[in-house]
């Protein structure tokens, strides 16, 4: 499938020519800042430019997963400018330009570890969002600063403390007093998917995790882990 951009909402949203709305898949954006607002603002602002830069007026060329259009009719795709040679993927630019972060959900598992090396190479190098510690990878001992990211995408390192499980859902539990410290949780019928990509929790306790994905409040700050790709181990 393919298209021309006619213009970019932001930075990850892009409208082509017959009038499709596509969102590019397998990464996160900094939000524009709205009227008034200041802090952070700039980074939503950046991807948005970058991603002018690469695909605005320009052809691209759409892989599309099945199933993957929103409740707003927004597809969700990865792109690639498709008169250049070799063809540029939008989703590696950006990640490479510290203009996004790897989203929580990322199809074909094969593109993974491209996209995650292009992500830690930004980030080694301070790129973009990254040198606004506002998006850097939050602290797991720092449960107040997590949970001041309520309802965002967020991106959370730390050493596990213990993993517990009660009524079928497991806790990756990143401090003592489970009331106000920060957890990783995962589902009962979301287990399957992360053994099968080889991924015990039982025996991440001891071991440095990161993991990304949306903050809630239940007690202490929560993350829950519905996919593979949302949990990487660091050591």
């Amino acid at each position: 499938v393919a298209g021309r951009v006619r213009s970019v909402i932001d930075g990850r949203t892009l409208v082509l020519e017959d009038g499709r709305e596509v969102r590019l898949a397998a990464i996160e954006v900094a939000p524009l800042a709205g009227a008034g607002e200041q802090p952070h603002g700039g980074a939503g602002r950046a991807a948005q430019r970058a991603s002018s830069e690469l695909a605005l007026g320009r052809a691209v060329a759409l892989s599309q997963d099945t199933g993957s259009t929103d409740r707003y009719g927004r597809t969700f795709a990865s792109a690639a400018v498709s008169q250049d040679q070799p063809e540029r993927s939008l989703q590696q630019e950006l990640l490479a330009q510290g203009h996004a972060r790897l989203g929580a959900r990322v199809e074909p598992a094969a593109c993974l570890a491209e996209l995650r090396a292009r992500e830690r190479h930004a980030r080694q190098a301070a790129l973009g969002l990254w040198a606004d510690p506002y998006y850097s990878a939050q602290a797991a001992d720092r449960p107040a600063d997590i949970a001041a990211r309520r309802g965002q995408f967020t991106v959370v390192e730390g050493d596990v403390v213990s993993v517990r499980e009660s009524r079928g859902t497991t806790y990756i539990n990143f401090g003592r007093r489970w009331s106000e410290s920060f957890a990783a949780v995962i589902l009962k019928r979301n287990a399957g998917a992360l053994l099968a990509a080889g991924i015990n929790p039982k025996l991440l306790q001891g071991r440095r995790v990161e993991v990304r994905g949306f903050v809630e409040l239940r007690g202490g700050p929560r993350m829950e882990i519905m996919r593979p790709e949302q949990l990487n181990v660091v050591r």
